[in-house]
């Protein structure tokens, strides 16, 4: 085995034993700081560790795919041929997302017809401040586990328009679950609208996010929001096939009188 490919595998044992630091990291690997940062940031990179505000190591989210994270792989065998039903309807890049301890992550992905990609893939964590799959499964925790969670965040300003504090993303979080649907409008790139909803469990929780993202000079906002019928459709119906019968918010926004369409 070579070196390089040893010393990843033992900081990712390591940090999945709980040593977080890179000062600890070096120490134990008996391997000089410069190295193991270098090491790390590619790990990092590709999701198999990430860090918190206070540059803490922790196992990534791509390695939850390799483990079978339990009711992962058969949400998405669920869930596939509705997925990918709504990306033949609407033409557009189609992402699933869970969240596990503080972590959302793009578990599948539907490309849209356009040559127009959007960055992502599956394995890596979503902005948890940024996106509409995160604002959606982060609606699903009660406040005091959401502010903890937050407090990890670091509210990187992607654009303009990237909420940037605790207390107004808990205010969105909290108005999109009562809608029943997320948007991310230029929050993330200054180039794309994104909407999501959530499914649920046979016993009413959300468990996972589907969202539609578009870029604007394919859609712009206010069609994008047109989608959501679409959307909504595709998620009750891979909820209902998990077990779940009851209710679930979905309103959809006031049609705008000059254009007809919701905005």
């Amino acid at each position: 085995m070579s070196q390089s490919v040893e010393r990843a595998l033992d900081l990712i044992e390591l940090i999945a034993d709980g040593h977080a630091t890179l000062d600890e990291l070096a120490r134990l690997t008996d391997v000089h700081k410069s190295t193991v940062l270098r090491t790390l940031r590619v790990l990092e990179a590709r999701g198999y560790t990430t860090r918190d505000a206070k540059h803490r190591y922790r196992i990534g989210p791509r390695l939850y795919l390799f483990a079978g994270r339990p009711g992962i792989e058969a949400m998405r065998s669920t869930a596939s041929a509705a997925l990918r039903d709504l990306g033949r309807r609407t033409g557009q890049t189609v992402h699933l997302a869970a969240y596990d301890d503080g972590v959302v992550t793009y578990v599948d992905k539907v490309e849209a017809r356009s040559t127009l990609r959007m960055y992502s893939r599956i394995g890596l964590p979503a902005a948890l401040h940024a996106t509409a799959v995160a604002k959606v499964l982060l609606g699903a925790l009660d406040e005091p586990e959401l502010r903890r969670v937050l407090e990890r965040c670091d509210f990187t300003p992607f654009t303009p328009k990237t909420l940037t504090t605790a207390d107004a993303l808990i205010d969105e979080i909290r108005r999109s679950s009562a809608r029943g649907w997320a948007v991310d409008h230029e929050e993330h790139e200054t180039f794309m609208n994104c909407i999501a909803a959530g499914i649920r469990s046979s016993d009413g929780r959300i468990i996972a996010a589907v969202s539609v993202s578009v870029p604007n000079v394919v859609l712009p906002y206010e069609q994008v929001l047109a989608l959501l019928p679409d959307l909504h459709e595709t998620t009750a119906s891979i909820s209902h096939e998990l077990g779940f019968d009851g209710p679930a918010p979905f309103i959809l926004p006031i049609p705008s009188p000059d254009q007809g369409v919701p905005s």
